[in-house]
């Protein structure tokens, strides 16, 4: 199973609330759940088996793995952060050669577009899910993107 593919999957897991969540790939299975301190394990269902560095396959998480989400937590910017909704291109301007939709420093309101995404040959306008000011913008022009990847950090 893909690395990407599982890391995906941990941040459903943590966006949604969902306690468990189990995917079968073929022979490969993987099932992560949530434990009570918010840390994720994942089990091995069959041979092959995939772990995520700081994650461990087991009933408790060692110390180590809270230290790391702690600085993982602390190297965050702060502000809300507009993430990603699909897979896709990014794209800052409504066509090659025209004015970015939004820069750095410039004040959005709530439901304005800030980016467009394609997928599938679909240009899917973004917007803006809060009021603020742009601190910055996390992805480049016509760079691929991940579902739940951010890319606006608004104060």
């Amino acid at each position: 199973m893909d690395l990407r593919k599982i890391k995906t999957l941990i941040d459903l897991v943590q966006q949604s609330g969902i306690a468990e969540l189990e995917i079968t790939e073929g022979e490969e299975k993987v099932r992560i759940s949530r434990t009570g301190n918010g840390g994720h394990f994942m089990q091995p269902m069959a041979p092959t088996s995939v772990i995520l560095p700081g994650d461990y396959a087991g009933g408790a998480a060692p110390a180590a793995t809270a230290v790391s989400a702690t600085a993982a937590a602390a190297a965050e910017p702060a502000g809300h952060t507009l993430k990603s909704p699909m897979v896709g291109t990014f794209y800052r301007s409504p066509s090659p050669g025209s004015a970015s939709f939004v820069e750095v420093g410039q004040t959005v309101s709530k439901g304005q577009t800030l980016c467009i995404i394609e997928a599938m040959k679909l240009l899917n306008e973004i917007e803006s899910d809060a009021a603020g000011v742009v601190k910055k913008i996390l992805s480049e022009n016509g760079q691929a993107v991940e579902y739940g990847q951010p890319l606006f950090i608004i104060e």
